[in-house]
Protein backbone atom coordinates (compact mmCIF):
# COMPACT_ATOMS: atom_id res chain seq x y z
CA UNK A 1 0.00 0.00 0.00
CA UNK A 2 0.93 3.29 -1.41
CA UNK A 3 2.77 5.61 1.30
CA UNK A 4 2.21 9.52 1.70
CA UNK A 5 4.24 12.24 3.29
CA UNK A 6 1.88 15.02 3.88
CA UNK A 7 2.49 18.46 5.43
CA UNK A 8 -0.89 20.90 7.25
CA UNK A 9 -2.54 22.41 9.86
CA UNK A 10 -4.67 20.85 12.23
CA UNK A 11 -8.17 22.04 13.86
CA UNK A 12 -5.89 24.52 16.52
CA UNK A 13 -3.46 26.32 13.79
CA UNK A 14 -0.77 24.01 14.11
CA UNK A 15 1.46 23.13 11.42
CA UNK A 16 2.01 19.37 11.22
CA UNK A 17 3.62 17.20 9.02
CA UNK A 18 3.73 13.07 8.94
CA UNK A 19 2.74 10.36 6.66
CA UNK A 20 -0.63 8.14 6.17
CA UNK A 21 -0.78 5.02 4.32
CA UNK A 22 -4.03 4.90 1.79
CA UNK A 23 -4.65 3.19 -1.52
CA UNK A 24 -4.56 6.45 -3.46
CA UNK A 25 -3.84 9.74 -2.49
CA UNK A 26 -7.41 10.79 -2.79
CA UNK A 27 -8.03 8.46 -0.13
CA UNK A 28 -5.25 9.93 1.90
CA UNK A 29 -6.88 13.44 1.86
CA UNK A 30 -10.22 12.15 2.62
CA UNK A 31 -8.23 10.26 6.29
CA UNK A 32 -6.96 13.71 6.92
CA UNK A 33 -9.63 15.50 6.80
CA UNK A 34 -11.63 12.69 9.26
CA UNK A 35 -8.55 13.55 11.16
CA UNK A 36 -8.96 17.44 11.65
CA UNK A 37 -5.82 17.97 9.04
CA UNK A 38 -6.41 20.86 6.33
CA UNK A 39 -3.59 19.68 3.76
CA UNK A 40 -0.99 22.34 2.17
CA UNK A 41 0.98 19.63 0.76
CA UNK A 42 0.56 16.04 0.38
CA UNK A 43 2.83 13.32 -2.20
CA UNK A 44 3.81 10.09 -2.71
CA UNK A 45 7.24 9.36 -0.54
CA UNK A 46 10.17 7.52 -1.91
CA UNK A 47 9.73 4.33 -0.35
CA UNK A 48 5.93 3.77 -2.09
CA UNK A 49 7.15 4.96 -5.19
CA UNK A 50 10.33 3.10 -5.61
CA UNK A 51 8.13 -0.02 -4.50
CA UNK A 52 5.34 0.55 -7.02
CA UNK A 53 8.20 0.97 -9.38
CA UNK A 54 9.36 -2.68 -8.36
CA UNK A 55 5.90 -4.36 -8.82
CA UNK A 56 5.50 -2.97 -12.31
CA UNK A 57 8.72 -4.20 -13.21
CA UNK A 58 8.60 -7.66 -11.04
CA UNK A 59 11.94 -6.90 -10.17
CA UNK A 60 12.32 -6.30 -6.37
CA UNK A 61 15.44 -4.19 -5.00
CA UNK A 62 16.40 -5.46 -1.05
CA UNK A 63 15.65 -2.10 1.27
CA UNK A 64 18.11 -3.75 4.17
CA UNK A 65 16.85 -1.58 7.45
CA UNK A 66 19.97 -0.49 8.98
CA UNK A 67 21.03 -1.86 12.25
CA UNK A 68 21.61 0.97 13.95
CA UNK A 69 18.40 2.76 13.22
CA UNK A 70 16.15 0.37 13.93
CA UNK A 71 18.17 -0.03 17.39
CA UNK A 72 17.52 3.30 17.81
CA UNK A 73 13.88 3.20 16.92
CA UNK A 74 13.09 0.36 18.86
CA UNK A 75 14.14 2.02 22.02
CA UNK A 76 12.31 5.05 21.77
CA UNK A 77 9.18 2.79 20.92
CA UNK A 78 10.32 1.25 24.21
CA UNK A 79 10.56 4.16 25.95
CA UNK A 80 6.85 5.21 24.82
CA UNK A 81 5.47 1.63 25.37
CA UNK A 82 6.79 1.98 28.81
CA UNK A 83 5.01 5.12 29.39
CA UNK A 84 1.80 4.12 29.23
CA UNK A 85 1.17 5.80 25.97
CA UNK A 86 -1.26 4.06 23.84
CA UNK A 87 0.31 1.82 21.02
CA UNK A 88 -0.68 4.28 18.15
CA UNK A 89 0.30 7.17 19.95
CA UNK A 90 3.33 5.65 20.15
CA UNK A 91 4.07 4.38 16.89
CA UNK A 92 2.73 8.18 15.44
CA UNK A 93 5.63 9.73 17.83
CA UNK A 94 8.09 7.46 16.77
CA UNK A 95 7.16 8.01 12.78
CA UNK A 96 7.76 12.06 13.45
CA UNK A 97 11.21 11.14 15.41
CA UNK A 98 12.44 8.73 12.92
CA UNK A 99 14.83 10.70 10.77
CA UNK A 100 15.52 7.39 8.12
CA UNK A 101 13.02 7.78 5.10
CA UNK A 102 12.80 3.73 4.36
CA UNK A 103 12.63 3.03 8.36
CA UNK A 104 9.92 5.89 8.58
CA UNK A 105 7.39 4.40 5.59
CA UNK A 106 7.87 1.32 7.41
CA UNK A 107 6.99 2.08 11.08
CA UNK A 108 3.83 4.15 9.04
CA UNK A 109 2.61 1.14 7.91
CA UNK A 110 3.14 -0.73 11.17
CA UNK A 111 1.18 2.06 12.96
CA UNK A 112 -2.38 1.87 10.11
CA UNK A 113 -1.93 -1.55 10.18
CA UNK A 114 -2.39 -1.18 14.33
CA UNK A 115 -4.98 1.82 14.24
CA UNK A 116 -6.78 -1.08 11.69
CA UNK A 117 -7.31 -3.25 14.33
CA UNK A 118 -3.87 -5.72 13.53
CA UNK A 119 -1.64 -6.42 16.57
CA UNK A 120 1.69 -4.88 16.82
CA UNK A 121 3.78 -8.41 15.79
CA UNK A 122 1.23 -9.18 12.90
CA UNK A 123 1.56 -5.41 11.79
CA UNK A 124 5.60 -5.99 11.69
CA UNK A 125 5.37 -9.05 9.86
CA UNK A 126 3.24 -8.26 7.33
CA UNK A 127 6.05 -5.28 5.84
CA UNK A 128 8.51 -7.87 5.50
CA UNK A 129 11.34 -5.87 6.54
CA UNK A 130 11.66 -7.89 10.34
CA UNK A 131 13.35 -11.58 10.56
CA UNK A 132 11.84 -13.90 13.45
CA UNK A 133 13.41 -13.27 15.68
CA UNK A 134 12.13 -9.99 16.13
CA UNK A 135 8.98 -10.78 15.56
CA UNK A 136 8.32 -13.53 18.22
CA UNK A 137 9.63 -11.38 20.94
CA UNK A 138 7.43 -8.41 20.39
CA UNK A 139 4.30 -11.20 19.80
CA UNK A 140 5.81 -12.76 23.39
CA UNK A 141 5.88 -8.84 24.80
CA UNK A 142 1.90 -9.02 23.94
CA UNK A 143 1.07 -11.87 25.37
CA UNK A 144 2.56 -11.71 28.38
CA UNK A 145 1.54 -7.90 28.93
CA UNK A 146 5.22 -6.56 29.38
CA UNK A 147 5.92 -5.37 25.39
CA UNK A 148 7.72 -2.03 26.60
CA UNK A 149 10.48 -4.54 28.72
CA UNK A 150 10.58 -7.04 25.94
CA UNK A 151 11.15 -4.11 23.20
CA UNK A 152 13.75 -2.94 25.72
CA UNK A 153 15.81 -6.38 25.50
CA UNK A 154 15.12 -6.11 21.48
CA UNK A 155 17.06 -2.86 21.85
CA UNK A 156 19.74 -4.13 23.76
CA UNK A 157 20.32 -7.09 21.24
CA UNK A 158 20.53 -4.96 18.63
CA UNK A 159 22.56 -2.28 20.35
CA UNK A 160 24.82 -5.96 21.08
CA UNK A 161 24.81 -6.90 17.77
CA UNK A 162 25.97 -3.11 15.79
CA UNK A 163 28.91 -2.75 18.38
CA UNK A 164 30.07 -6.78 17.71
CA UNK A 165 29.63 -5.79 14.25
CA UNK A 166 31.55 -2.63 14.61
CA UNK A 167 34.21 -5.04 16.18
CA UNK A 168 34.55 -7.09 13.39
CA UNK A 169 34.66 -4.48 10.65
CA UNK A 170 37.93 -3.09 12.50
CA UNK A 171 39.75 -6.08 11.99
CA UNK A 172 39.79 -5.26 7.75
CA UNK A 173 39.54 -1.11 7.86
CA UNK A 174 43.14 -0.91 8.30
CA UNK A 175 44.57 -4.07 6.55
CA UNK A 176 42.27 -3.15 3.42
CA UNK A 177 43.55 -0.04 3.12
CA UNK A 178 47.47 -1.17 3.55
CA UNK A 179 46.64 -3.73 0.92
CA UNK A 180 44.80 -1.34 -1.31
CA UNK A 181 47.80 1.02 -1.33
CA UNK A 182 50.28 -2.09 -1.82
CA UNK A 183 48.24 -2.89 -4.89
CA UNK A 184 48.61 0.67 -6.29
CA UNK A 185 51.98 0.91 -5.72
CA UNK A 186 52.88 -2.45 -7.49
CA UNK A 187 50.18 -1.34 -10.31
CA UNK A 188 52.35 1.90 -10.74
CA UNK A 189 55.62 0.30 -10.79
CA UNK A 190 54.19 -2.44 -13.44
CA UNK A 191 52.27 -0.17 -15.79
CA UNK A 192 55.08 3.08 -15.75
CA UNK A 193 58.21 2.52 -14.26
CA UNK A 194 59.24 -1.23 -15.35
CA UNK A 195 58.61 -0.17 -19.42
CA UNK A 196 60.92 2.40 -18.83
CA UNK A 197 63.93 0.72 -17.12
CA UNK A 198 63.04 -2.60 -19.19
CA UNK A 199 63.96 -0.72 -22.57
CA UNK A 200 67.11 0.59 -21.01
CA UNK A 201 68.08 -2.77 -19.59
CA UNK A 202 67.55 -4.17 -23.23
CA UNK A 203 68.93 -1.79 -24.95
CA UNK A 204 72.71 -2.68 -23.40
CA UNK A 205 72.60 -6.04 -25.05
CA UNK A 206 73.36 -7.76 -21.68
CA UNK A 207 72.25 -10.92 -20.61
CA UNK A 208 69.94 -10.21 -17.79
CA UNK A 209 69.84 -12.39 -14.30
CA UNK A 210 66.60 -14.96 -13.74
CA UNK A 211 64.46 -12.81 -11.86
CA UNK A 212 65.00 -9.45 -14.01
CA UNK A 213 63.58 -11.51 -16.71
CA UNK A 214 60.80 -12.81 -14.48
CA UNK A 215 60.05 -9.42 -13.55
CA UNK A 216 60.39 -7.93 -16.90
CA UNK A 217 58.22 -10.84 -18.18
CA UNK A 218 55.34 -10.45 -15.39
CA UNK A 219 55.09 -6.47 -16.64
CA UNK A 220 54.77 -7.37 -20.15
CA UNK A 221 51.90 -9.52 -19.52
CA UNK A 222 50.19 -7.83 -16.72
CA UNK A 223 50.08 -4.97 -19.53
CA UNK A 224 48.98 -7.03 -22.00
CA UNK A 225 46.49 -9.21 -20.61
CA UNK A 226 45.07 -7.43 -18.04
CA UNK A 227 41.88 -7.67 -19.12
CA UNK A 228 42.07 -11.49 -19.08
CA UNK A 229 43.17 -11.29 -15.53
CA UNK A 230 40.35 -8.93 -14.64
CA UNK A 231 38.02 -11.56 -16.01
CA UNK A 232 39.62 -14.53 -14.65
CA UNK A 233 39.06 -12.41 -11.37
CA UNK A 234 35.46 -11.54 -12.05
CA UNK A 235 34.35 -14.82 -13.14
CA UNK A 236 36.42 -16.68 -10.03
CA UNK A 237 34.37 -14.29 -7.69
CA UNK A 238 30.94 -15.15 -8.88
CA UNK A 239 31.66 -19.11 -8.96
CA UNK A 240 32.92 -18.81 -5.22
CA UNK A 241 29.97 -16.69 -4.21
CA UNK A 242 27.37 -19.06 -6.34
CA UNK A 243 29.11 -22.54 -5.19
CA UNK A 244 28.76 -20.57 -1.35
CA UNK A 245 24.95 -20.34 -2.09
CA UNK A 246 24.57 -23.78 -2.20
CA UNK A 247 24.34 -25.99 0.82
CA UNK A 248 26.98 -28.14 0.71
CA UNK A 249 29.14 -25.39 -0.66
CA UNK A 250 28.28 -23.39 2.48
CA UNK A 251 28.97 -26.20 4.95
CA UNK A 252 32.33 -26.38 3.24
CA UNK A 253 33.64 -23.57 3.54
CA UNK A 254 32.86 -22.64 7.08
CA UNK A 255 34.26 -25.77 8.02
CA UNK A 256 37.38 -24.80 6.83
CA UNK A 257 36.86 -21.13 7.62
CA UNK A 258 37.07 -23.22 11.66
CA UNK A 259 40.10 -24.82 11.07
CA UNK A 260 41.99 -21.35 10.04
CA UNK A 261 45.02 -20.92 12.71
CA UNK A 262 43.82 -16.96 14.01
CA UNK A 263 40.66 -16.24 11.43
CA UNK A 264 38.82 -19.62 12.41
CA UNK A 265 39.17 -18.70 16.53
CA UNK A 266 37.60 -15.16 15.98
CA UNK A 267 34.61 -16.63 13.80
CA UNK A 268 34.10 -19.36 16.61
CA UNK A 269 33.60 -17.19 19.04
CA UNK A 270 31.70 -14.24 17.53
CA UNK A 271 28.76 -17.40 16.30
CA UNK A 272 28.71 -18.60 19.92
CA UNK A 273 28.21 -15.02 21.16
CA UNK A 274 25.66 -14.06 18.52
CA UNK A 275 23.48 -17.53 19.73
CA UNK A 276 23.94 -17.24 23.25
CA UNK A 277 22.62 -13.99 23.03
CA UNK A 278 20.05 -14.47 20.83
CA UNK A 279 19.04 -17.41 23.21
CA UNK A 280 19.15 -15.55 26.45
CA UNK A 281 16.87 -12.57 24.57
CA UNK A 282 14.36 -15.19 23.60
CA UNK A 283 14.15 -17.01 26.64
CA UNK A 284 14.10 -13.96 28.60
CA UNK A 285 10.83 -12.55 26.66
CA UNK A 286 8.72 -15.76 27.13
CA UNK A 287 9.18 -17.84 24.03
CA UNK A 288 9.77 -21.44 24.24
CA UNK A 289 13.11 -23.07 24.35
CA UNK A 290 11.82 -25.35 20.94
CA UNK A 291 11.11 -22.20 18.95
CA UNK A 292 13.72 -20.20 20.43
CA UNK A 293 16.80 -22.40 19.39
CA UNK A 294 15.39 -22.44 15.82
CA UNK A 295 15.41 -18.95 15.70
CA UNK A 296 18.89 -18.69 17.07
CA UNK A 297 20.78 -21.09 15.34
CA UNK A 298 20.09 -18.81 12.00
CA UNK A 299 22.08 -16.17 13.68
CA UNK A 300 25.03 -17.97 13.92
CA UNK A 301 26.02 -17.56 10.42
CA UNK A 302 28.38 -20.60 10.18
CA UNK A 303 26.92 -23.99 8.82
CA UNK A 304 28.76 -25.77 11.32
CA UNK A 305 27.84 -24.11 14.08
CA UNK A 306 23.88 -24.38 12.77
CA UNK A 307 23.37 -27.67 12.43
CA UNK A 308 25.35 -28.22 15.61
CA UNK A 309 22.22 -26.53 17.15
CA UNK A 310 20.06 -27.89 14.89
CA UNK A 311 20.40 -31.78 16.34
CA UNK A 312 20.85 -29.63 19.53
CA UNK A 313 16.84 -28.44 18.85
CA UNK A 314 15.82 -32.31 18.05
CA UNK A 315 17.57 -33.82 20.85
CA UNK A 316 15.76 -31.20 23.41
CA UNK A 317 12.39 -31.89 21.57
CA UNK A 318 12.65 -35.70 22.09
CA UNK A 319 13.35 -34.61 25.88
CA UNK A 320 17.10 -34.56 26.40
CA UNK A 321 18.87 -31.19 28.06
CA UNK A 322 20.44 -28.85 26.14
CA UNK A 323 24.09 -28.85 27.29
CA UNK A 324 24.09 -32.77 25.81
CA UNK A 325 23.96 -32.59 22.35
CA UNK A 326 26.05 -29.49 22.22
CA UNK A 327 28.75 -31.34 23.99
CA UNK A 328 28.06 -34.53 21.41
CA UNK A 329 28.65 -31.84 18.63
CA UNK A 330 32.34 -30.98 19.58
CA UNK A 331 31.97 -27.95 18.39
CA UNK A 332 31.46 -25.48 21.61
CA UNK A 333 34.01 -25.25 24.24
CA UNK A 334 33.98 -26.62 27.82
CA UNK A 335 33.28 -23.01 29.22
CA UNK A 336 30.16 -22.99 27.26
CA UNK A 337 29.10 -26.65 28.09
CA UNK A 338 29.11 -26.22 32.01
CA UNK A 339 27.52 -22.37 32.01
CA UNK A 340 24.28 -24.27 30.38
CA UNK A 341 24.83 -26.91 32.58
CA UNK A 342 24.68 -24.89 35.20
CA UNK A 343 22.07 -22.95 34.36
CA UNK A 344 19.71 -25.97 33.27
CA UNK A 345 20.34 -26.84 36.91
CA UNK A 346 19.58 -23.72 38.54
CA UNK A 347 16.30 -22.42 36.50
CA UNK A 348 17.97 -19.36 35.16
CA UNK A 349 19.39 -20.51 31.75
CA UNK A 350 18.68 -17.24 30.16
CA UNK A 351 20.94 -15.49 32.84
CA UNK A 352 24.03 -18.02 32.20
CA UNK A 353 23.75 -17.66 28.21
CA UNK A 354 23.70 -13.68 28.72
CA UNK A 355 26.95 -14.10 31.09
CA UNK A 356 28.72 -16.39 28.33
CA UNK A 357 27.57 -13.78 25.16
CA UNK A 358 29.22 -11.21 27.99
CA UNK A 359 32.62 -13.38 28.07
CA UNK A 360 32.85 -13.94 24.28
CA UNK A 361 32.06 -10.20 23.29
CA UNK A 362 35.30 -9.48 25.36
CA UNK A 363 36.96 -12.46 23.83
CA UNK A 364 36.33 -11.30 20.80
CA UNK A 365 37.46 -7.62 21.12
CA UNK A 366 40.68 -8.79 22.95
CA UNK A 367 41.31 -11.67 19.75
CA UNK A 368 40.45 -8.49 17.62
CA UNK A 369 43.13 -6.01 18.85
CA UNK A 370 45.35 -9.29 18.65
CA UNK A 371 44.92 -9.95 14.98
CA UNK A 372 45.15 -6.45 14.09
CA UNK A 373 48.22 -5.42 15.68
CA UNK A 374 49.73 -8.67 14.04
CA UNK A 375 48.02 -8.17 10.50
CA UNK A 376 49.47 -4.65 10.20
CA UNK A 377 53.34 -5.26 10.54
CA UNK A 378 52.87 -8.40 8.21
CA UNK A 379 51.14 -6.49 5.56
CA UNK A 380 53.22 -3.54 5.56
CA UNK A 381 56.51 -5.96 5.63
CA UNK A 382 55.07 -8.09 2.49
CA UNK A 383 54.05 -4.45 0.36
CA UNK A 384 58.01 -3.37 1.60
CA UNK A 385 59.09 -6.49 0.61
CA UNK A 386 57.20 -6.94 -3.02
CA UNK A 387 58.22 -3.39 -3.87
CA UNK A 388 62.29 -4.23 -2.91
CA UNK A 389 61.72 -7.26 -4.78
CA UNK A 390 60.66 -5.37 -7.44
CA UNK A 391 63.41 -2.57 -7.57
CA UNK A 392 66.51 -4.63 -6.67
CA UNK A 393 65.15 -6.46 -9.99
CA UNK A 394 65.71 -3.56 -11.85
CA UNK A 395 68.37 -1.95 -10.38
CA UNK A 396 70.99 -4.64 -9.93
CA UNK A 397 71.49 -4.88 -13.42
CA UNK A 398 72.03 -1.09 -13.85
CA UNK A 399 74.45 -1.56 -11.00
CA UNK A 400 76.37 -3.93 -12.51
CA UNK A 401 76.94 -1.98 -15.92
CA UNK A 402 77.59 0.96 -14.11
CA UNK A 403 80.65 -1.02 -12.49
CA UNK A 404 81.60 -2.74 -15.38
CA UNK A 405 81.82 0.74 -16.79
CA UNK A 406 84.36 2.14 -14.18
Amino acid sequence: MPVYSYKGVSGGGKAVKGTVTAESIRAARARMRIDGVFLTQIKESDTSASEGAESRFNFQFPTRIPPLHLAIATRQLATLSSAGIPLVECLSALVEQIEHGGLKGVFAQIRDRVNEGSSLADAISSTGKFDNLYISMVRSGEASGALGTVLSRIADYLEDQVRLASKLTSIFVYPAVLLGFAVLVVAMLVTVVLPQITNLLLSLGQELPFYTRMVIGASNFARSWWWAILGVLVLASLGFRAYKRTESGRAAIDRVVLRLPLMGRVVRVVAIARFTRTLSSLLSAGVGIIQSLDISRHVARNAVIEEAIANARTSVLEGASLAQPLRASGEFPPMVITMVEVGERAGDLESMLAKVAETYDEQVETTVTRLTSLLEPLLILVMVGIVLFIMMATLMPLMSVTSSLQ
